[in-house]
């Protein structure tokens, strides 16, 4: 059947919003408000909402003293095991406005990929959204290695967004849509719709985040979206700013039209 159609975003059922570091630690911290209005909002509707929240490491640099992301692995653990618990406080400080409780989902790899631990991290999921909670999910990096890692929180969330078959997964950042290239670089033209089968070998996305603090960018996006798109979810890439616009159904951003399914399955 049908994945999601542009012009129908509004009617969602079920959302998956991922949010970047950049979008919600140090200097933006103050825009986990203009998110969680935009989360409340939808909410309010009646639709089911599962946010993917980086910024663990981000958030815990400055109570380590840290200027920069560090770039060994136990400090990068140490750092998110102090953020990941400053920034649930927000969210949920802020969240507490609309009468609305958080719940906290820490996932490593094999929770999204091998049994019996996917079907676990579906049931949960499942009975946060059937008990009005909302998840707030995010890589365990306190525990997290490599072999067990999902490379970037993008890919985490395309495979939440496959995983509990959502119909939408918006993938928010500090720019307002995907280019056909770095959009600083002259001649980068906004790409507005990406059809299920359009090839994209053509264009020039970034592999890293402008601030140095998170790990994804625009490549990553694609390739989450492609993910995602190819079990029937729907995507969107835009900017944190104008995630509630987004979330009306709004035409901001780069749309990626899912493929038509038989059925709607979870990646493996």
């Amino acid at each position: 059947m049908s994945g999601l159609a542009r012009e129908n975003v509004a009617g969602a059922k079920r959302v998956v919003v991922k949010v970047g570091s950049s979008s919600i630690s140090g200097e933006n911290s103050d825009q986990i408000t203009l998110l969680v209005d935009a989360l409340a909002e939808t909410y309010g509707r009646g639709i089911e909402v599962v946010l993917i929240s980086s910024g663990a490491v981000a958030t815990g640099m400055p109570f380590l003293n840290l200027e920069e992301r560090p770039s060994d692995v136990a400090t990068q653990q140490a750092a998110a095991a102090v953020g990941q618990n400053v920034l649930i406080f927000r969210y949920q400080e802020s969240l507490d406005r609309y009468g609305i409780a958080a719940g906290t989902v820490l996932l490593t790899e094999g929770d999204a990929l091998n049994e019996p631990y996917r079907s676990n991290t579906r049931r949960a999921l499942e009975r946060l959204l059937d008990l009005r909670i909302l998840p707030v999910v995010n890589e365990n990096d306190t525990v997290a290695v490599y072999g067990l890692r999902f490379g970037s929180n993008d890919r985490l969330a395309a495979l939440v967004a496959t995983l509990i078959r959502a119909d939408l997964l918006i993938m928010l950042s500090d720019v307002d849509a995907l280019y056909t290239k770095p959009p600083h670089l002259p001649g980068a033209v906004k790409l507005d719709f990406i059809g299920a089968d359009d090839p994209l070998d053509a264009f020039e996305f970034s592999s890293g985040g402008a601030t140095g603090v998170g790990t994804g960018g625009a490549s990553t996006k694609v390739v989450a979206a492609r993910l995602a798109t190819e079990a029937g979810t729907a995507v969107l890439v835009t900017s944190t700013e104008l995630a509630a616009a987004a979330l009306r159904g709004e035409h901001v951003g780069t749309w990626f039209e899912p493929k038509a399914t038989q059925e709607r399955h979870a990646l493996l």
